[in-house]
């Protein structure tokens, strides 16, 4: 039962609404339609014009006047070839075609797991244009917890999966947070990494995955306080992109974090019908 002071659903209803804009940014994660390998001789993909390759260091796309492809900075038409560098885990919106205006899709270059990759970003899709918010649990005031971060000497690197079986991840592990949920008489250990100006992140499994939720999700928190103390509002977890598309290449939880708990709060599967 939601018991909260209305000022705090008021800012939570806040971060709903700014969160679910966000994904309904032009070409963002729901305009994803498709996720391909780029092979060493020049070849045709599936959902955009011209011809792709790489020779390991380097992309490149060839392509005539015919194809209607434009170079997404500048607008310059693709009229030969052109070519691109990008380091491990950089992306770069290269190219764009269709529509009234040459720019219903826009085509991704991704380096991923060392290798090149292109993804199509449809602003037609249904995903997209059908997107009307996700869904999410009711306010659980019982589910803002006080927890303790315990930084490490130095960052450990663990390696991960992701959300696409080709790509190996690594999380960059900077400490653990330390709490208790209700209804359990044994302290849940999260390991997070850092994020801008001192905040963390934690991606985990709980007991409703698969369920009510995708297979895993994330929350972030404040910069912990100079006692270590820092509040884990389960209320503001939310799905990676590889919830709402397949072409995702999302980091998946380290082994530990994994919770014997329902987290009946924030996001659900915004596959699953209510």
């Amino acid at each position: 039962m939601n018991t909260a002071p209305d000022a705090i659903v008021e800012r939570w209803n806040r971060f709903r609404a700014n969160r679910n804009k966000a994904l309904a940014g032009d070409y963002g994660w729901l305009t994803l339609t498709s996720f391909q390998w780029l092979e060493s001789q020049p070849a045709a993909v599936d959902l955009a014009p011209g011809l792709w390759s790489t020779d390991g260091t380097t992309a490149f796309l060839t392509a005539g006047s015919a194809d209607g492809l434009t170079l997404v900075d500048s607008g310059q038409p693709v009229d030969g070839t052109i070519s691109a560098v990008l380091a491990d885990e950089e992306s770069l919106m290269w190219v764009q075609f269709g529509g009234h205006d040459g720019k219903q899709v826009v085509v991704e270059l991704a380096m991923r797991a060392d290798k090149y990759a292109i993804r199509t970003r449809d602003s037609k899709s249904p995903v997209f244009t059908e997107f009307d918010g996700v869904p999410t649990f009711e306010y659980r005031p019982d589910l803002v917890i006080e927890a303790s971060f315990r930084a490490y000497p130095e960052p450990v690197d663990v390696p991960i999966g992701t959300a696409n079986p080709l790509v190996d991840g690594v999380h960059r592990t900077v400490g653990e947070l330390v709490f208790r949920l209700p209804g359990k008489d044994h302290e849940f250990h999260l390991q997070a990494e850092e994020e801008k100006l001192g905040a963390l992140t934690v991606t985990f499994h709980d007991e409703t995955n698969g369920d009510s939720t995708d297979d895993w999700r994330k929350v972030s928190t404040a910069k912990p306080r100079p006692d270590g103390s820092v509040v884990l509002d389960f209320n503001r977890a939310i799905n990676y992109p590889s919830a709402f598309t397949p072409y995702g290449t999302c980091p998946m939880p380290v082994k530990n974090n994994s919770l014997d708990y329902r987290i009946e709060a924030g996001e659900k599967d915004p596959m699953i019908a209510d």
